[in-house]
């Protein structure tokens, strides 16, 4: 169990470092975009995307307290589907398989 608490907290790691990065690209590109329109149709997609990865960040987060809480109920047996989540996160996936 001590391995899976330690791939729990890399992730959660990554998942801060990853939003801290997104989030000041993000607010650089919006500075740059309220200048004019044609800025904001240049890099709109851009940003729609930083924003996206922003949403998966909170997506994963949710799936690892999920984990946390069902370690902690004192079930700690895990279904093939949260451990291939969970390789999923570690890897930097974060890609739901449904969508």
């Amino acid at each position: 169990m001590d391995k899976l608490k330690e791939f729990i907290e890399k992730s959660i790691d990554n998942i801060k470092e990853d939003r801290a990065v997104t989030k000041t690209l993000l607010t650089s590109l919006m500075k740059y975009m309220v200048v004019s329109e044609d800025r904001h149709k240049e890099v709109g997609m851009i940003a729609a995307k930083y924003v996206e990865t922003l949403q998966r960040s909170n997506e994963q987060l949710v799936k690892l307290t999920a984990l946390m809480q069902k370690q902690t109920s004192g079930n700690e047996e895990m279904t093939e589907d949260e451990k291939n989540d969970l390789f999923d996160l570690i890897q930097g996936d974060g890609e739901d398989k449904d969508g």
